[in-house]
């Protein structure tokens, strides 16, 4: 007998283009390491002009393409690693991650069928998505029970959009079965309960993708919560329209965590077939820490969870995941065709909007392996001390005002112009206080030295006047680089700004 002859693919000889990708990794691995956000700033008329060119009739050598693309396109990109950049979650810079991230890349495993596309791939996804459940308290089946994509309860999307939208299927699908073969016939019913002012807009957006047209209501809010009472009235209120209660266990402004337990028993109480949804892409965090679990006590209670890694964990992007409860429920929103093979553990099955994907959740496997239960743990206790540190600096300042209690890695604050205090702000005053920062925030990006955030909020604590709309700045403590130094240099940035804004510098 024949055996069959296993060549060893570690004595290849070094293929053209081998020393080129070298260099691109470590051109890389300088910018993330670099303590600038930008290497250098231009206005988007500049770069459009720059970059905005016609294709070349002649080909370029490969060392050509890299120092086009390292002197045009390289300075001009944001570095996110940055410990000057405080604005988002998103650093992307774990060792570990950026090595799945490449392993992923080279090994070209497509996640729409197991047997040939992704042997061992579907495996590995199927166990991060097994510690993401288990991590937010949803049950997993042994290991031996097993059996196929449907007993998995999860799928991993590109972003929480997707996977907001994919449980808004869910819900439609619970709302109406068999909406997926026959359409939507009665929209009015498809209504989806939100809180008001702080609502992600991907659950507005996915309601009109999905064909339910844009049926959303909003309860009002206490301290960035839902008014339980006038969460409950609403819901009697519009009895049988509402197919689905959205709760954000850590919401895209503040990072606040809903009361989750407190949500699902006021909803339960008035109709148990309502389809409760979880957004907790920036909550997750909260699930690593035995000091914070608490936080988000309820939310195995819910139909389906969304996570980000992406913006918690350090993870390059793109990386979200749906979980649901029950996991057979994915079926409802499953895909039937002759190209994705009908067999146990194709995942093409389970994914609404997504064919062909790439090797996702390696990078997260390799973190998760990387960090453990403890070094998780470890990562989310010390985002939250440094969110408390920076909230103790605001609270010194003698011109900041905080607008949230910090639940998560996320501090809320205005700066107040010079002459108007803190309190009951009346109209003309608190123009002023927007005004300020929003030319606060249009230096910052212009001049790309320090960032933080901006969008619209309500005052819903009342610290400049209650439920009035403000523009303030956040700061965000999940840059793994960041020092209390760092924190305390962009206050002193931020009250030069404001002091040449005023004309008093």
């Amino acid at each position: 007998m024949h055996q069959l002859a296993i060549h060893n693919t570690s004595a290849r000889p070094p293929r053209d283009g081998d020393e080129l990708l070298h260099r691109v990794v470590d051109l890389g691995l300088r910018f993330k390491s670099r303590s600038e956000i930008f290497a250098r700033r231009s206005d988007p008329e500049e770069i459009r002009d720059l970059l905005l060119t016609e294709l070349p009739d002649n080909p370029m050598t490969g060392d050509e393409v890299l120092a086009d693309f390292e002197n045009r396109v390289l300075s001009l990109c944001k570095n996110e690693a940055s410990p000057r950049f405080m604005g988002f979650g998103d650093t992307g810079d774990d060792p570990l991650a950026l090595m799945g991230t490449m392993l992923a890349v080279l090994t070209q495993q497509n996640m729409i069928n197991q047997s040939f596309d992704s042997p061992s791939a579907t495996f590995i996804e199927i166990a991060v998505l097994r510690w993401l459940r288990d991590l937010l308290g949803y049950s997993n089946p042994p290991v031996a029970d097993v059996h196929t994509v449907w007993d998995v309860g999860g799928m991993v999307t590109p972003g929480g959009t997707t996977s907001n939208t994919v449980a808004m299927m869910l819900a439609r699908e619970a709302k109406a079965p068999e909406t997926m073969r026959s359409g939507v016939t009665e929209p009015h019913r498809m209504a989806v309960v939100v809180p008001k002012g702080i609502g992600h807009y991907s659950v507005k957006a996915a309601l009109t993708w999905i064909g339910c047209g844009a049926h959303i209501i909003e309860v009002d809010t206490d301290g960035f919560r839902y008014d339980k009472r006038e969460l409950d009235r609403t819901l009697a209120r519009h009895r049988g329209r509402v197919m689905a209660v959205v709760a954000y266990a850590g919401d895209s402004r503040t990072q606040t965590v809903e009361d989750l337990r407190a949500v699902h028993e006021v909803v339960r109480n008035v109709d148990s077939g309502i389809w409760l949804h979880a957004d907790a892409c920036w909550g997750l965090l909260a699930a690593f820490s035995p000091r914070m679990g608490g936080k988000i006590d309820g939310i195995a209670e819910f139909d389906s969870i969304t996570v980000d890694p992406h913006k918690i964990m350090a993870v390059p992007y793109g990386l979200s995941a749906l979980l649901v409860r029950r996991p057979g429920v994915v079926r409802s929103v499953s895909t039937y065709s002759d190209l994705i093979m009908q067999e146990d553990f194709a995942f093409g099955q389970v994914t609404p909007f997504i064919g062909t994907k790439g090797w996702m959740s390696l990078k997260l496997w390799m973190m998760m392996l990387g960090r453990g239960r403890s070094g998780l743990a470890e990562m989310a206790d010390r985002r939250e001390e440094l969110a408390r540190s920076f909230a103790a600096l605001v609270d010194k300042h003698p011109r900041l005002i905080r607008l949230n209690d910090p639940d998560l890695a996320a501090v809320v604050f205005a700066y107040l112009p010079s002459g108007i205090g803190s309190g009951e702000l009346g109209a003309d005053e608190l123009r002023s206080v927007n005004e300020l920062n929003i030319a606060i925030h249009q230096r910052m990006l212009a001049e790309g030295k320090w960032h933080l955030h901006q969008f619209t909020l309500p005052d819903d604590l009342g610290r400049l006047r209650k439920g009035a709309i403000v523009h303030p700045l956040r700061f965000m403590a999940n840059n793994p680089g960041l020092t209390e130094a760092h924190m305390r240099e962009v206050l002193v940035y931020l009250d030069h700004l404001a002091a040449e804004l005023e004309g008093t510098a």
